[in-house]
C-alpha cells in the first residue's frame, strides 16, 4: 500500500503545533496592582490600565520573557492576596517597612518619596502634630499612612478617618469633610492639587520620611523565599542601567525619584 504525502498539508499542521507548544510554554507573571493611585496606577475614560508602576511592570515582565497578567486588588488585599497565591507578586507602590517583611519579600527599591499633610491653604493646621486636636485626618486604610497617623496624630487629639482609596480621601477632604490627609508627596500633587480643584490646597513643608513607618522606598512584594525576587532584582538593575527606568519615569515625573541621588 502507498501513501502519498501532501508536504505542504505536513507543513502547516508542523506549524501549527509549533505555535500551540510555544503557546502552551509562555509564563504569565500574575502582578497585583492598584489602580485608585494617580500617577502609578490609574484606568483611563476608555478603562485601560496605565501609570508609572504598570509602565514599570510591563518594562520588567518583558526582562524575564513573561506575560504580565494584571489583577486588580485593593490595597488592603495585595499582601493577602500574595500570602494565598492569588499573585505571583506586587507591583503597587507598597513601601518596604520591616512589619510587612515579616509576612513577604520585598526587591530592591524602585523610587522613594517622603509622605506630607495636605491641607486647604487657609486651614489653622500648620505645624504637625501641634495643631491637629479636634481635626479629621483622611487616610488610606492599611498603608504606612494608616500606621503613622493612628500612633502618632490619634495621641494629639485627631481624629483618623480610613478609605479604600487615596481618590475617596481626596472627594472627602474637597467636600470639607476632612481637615487634611497624609499621603504620598506625588499622589497629593498628581491626585489633588493638579486638579481643577486644588488651587485652593497646599502641603506642608514638613517631610514625613521616618522608616519605622515609611520604609526603605517602594519595591515589589513577593512571597518568602519566592526565586522570582531574585530575577525581578536582575530585571530592575537591568532596566536601570540601559535607561529604560528613566524612559518611564520622564513620562511622568520631571525630576529624580529613585531616592538614589
Amino acid at each position: 500500500m502507498h501513501f502519498k504525502f501532501n508536504v505542504k498539508a505536513v507543513g502547516v499542521v508542523a506549524l501549527i503545533a509549533m505555535a500551540g507548544m510555544a503557546h502552551a510554554d509562555e509564563r504569565t507573571l500574575r502582578i497585583g496592582i492598584e489602580a485608585a493611585y494617580p500617577p502609578f496606577a490609574y484606568k483611563t475614560p476608555d478603562n485601560k490600565l496605565v501609570g508609572f508602576d504598570y509602565d514599570i511592570g510591563q518594562a520588567l515582565c518583558a526582562k524575564i520573557k513573561a506575560k504580565c497578567q494584571w489583577i486588580e486588588v485593593e490595597f488592603d488585599g495585595l499582601i493577602p492576596s500574595l500570602k494565598v497565591r492569588k499573585i505571583d507578586a506586587a507591583i503597587s507602590s507598597v513601601s518596604i517597612t520591616e512589619e510587612r517583611l515579616k509576612s513577604v519579600d520585598f526587591t530592591t527599591s524602585y523610587y522613594r518619596l517622603p509622605a506630607k499633610i495636605v491641607t486647604r491653604k487657609d486651614s489653622t493646621i500648620n505645624t504637625v502634630p501641634g495643631d491637629l486636636a479636634g481635626k479629621r485626618i483622611g487616610v488610606q486604610r492599611a498603608t504606612n499612612f494608616d500606621r503613622y497617623a493612628m500612633e502618632k496624630f490619634e495621641p494629639a487629639g485627631a481624629q483618623i478617618i480610613k478609605y479604600g482609596s487615596q481618590n475617596e480621601v481626596f472627594l472627602d477632604l474637597l467636600a470639607g469633610r476632612l481637615d487634611a490627609s497624609l499621603a504620598g508627596s506625588i499622589a497629593i500633587e498628581e491626585g489633588l492639587l493638579k486638579s481643577s480643584n486644588g488651587e485652593a490646597y497646599h502641603m506642608l513643608d514638613q517631610n514625613f520620611t521616618d522608616e519605622q513607618y515609611f520604609g526603605t522606598g517602594a519595591g515589589i512584594a513577593v512571597r518568602k523565599k519566592d526565586p522570582l525576587m531574585g530575577e525581578l532584582n536582575n530585571a530592575l538593575a537591568e532596566i536601570k542601567s540601559d535607561g529604560t527606568y528613566d524612559q518611564i519615569r520622564k513620562k511622568y515625573f520631571a525630576y529624580d525619584i529613585s531616592g538614589t541621588k
